[in-house]
């Protein structure tokens, strides 16, 4: 029998914090997004279409980061305040690559590492 691999992402467009589902402690692997504010502004003294182009760049580049770090998984949880989790999760379903992960997707306020930790057990966890 194997062993199902778990992991539970909370993101917003700035960070991912990715946890592997552990019933022992668990640790949080955080994953950035290259696209600052600083670069932001920086975009925008070029021109708004120049700013445009990086921004989703960079963003394509967040993605495939989290995307190479999940490809292994059986199971993903994608959980978050913002629309970065149905972002990548449009993008990752068009990829034959993760056809055999299960995704879960689940709207949540920021919350402390402490707090992602307990909200990836609990769902993990839940009765089948």
């Amino acid at each position: 029998m194997t062993i199902e691999k778990k992991a539970g992402i909370w993101m917003d467009h700035s960070s991912a914090h990715m946890t592997e589902f552990s019933t022992g402690p668990m640790e949080t692997k955080i994953i950035v997004s290259e696209f600052t504010h600083q670069e932001k502004e920086v975009g925008l003294d070029r021109g708004e279409n120049h700013m445009h182009i990086k921004e989703q760049h960079k963003q394509s580049e967040y993605y495939r980061k989290i995307g190479e770090a999940i490809r292994n998984y059986d199971e993903v949880l994608l959980f978050g305040p913002t629309d970065a989790k149905e972002e990548l999760f449009n993008i990752l379903k068009e990829d034959h690559l993760f056809s055999a992960i299960n995704f879960g997707i689940k709207q949540t306020d920021k919350m402390s590492e402490f707090n992602q930790h307990a909200f990836i057990r609990q769902y993990f966890t839940k009765p089948a």
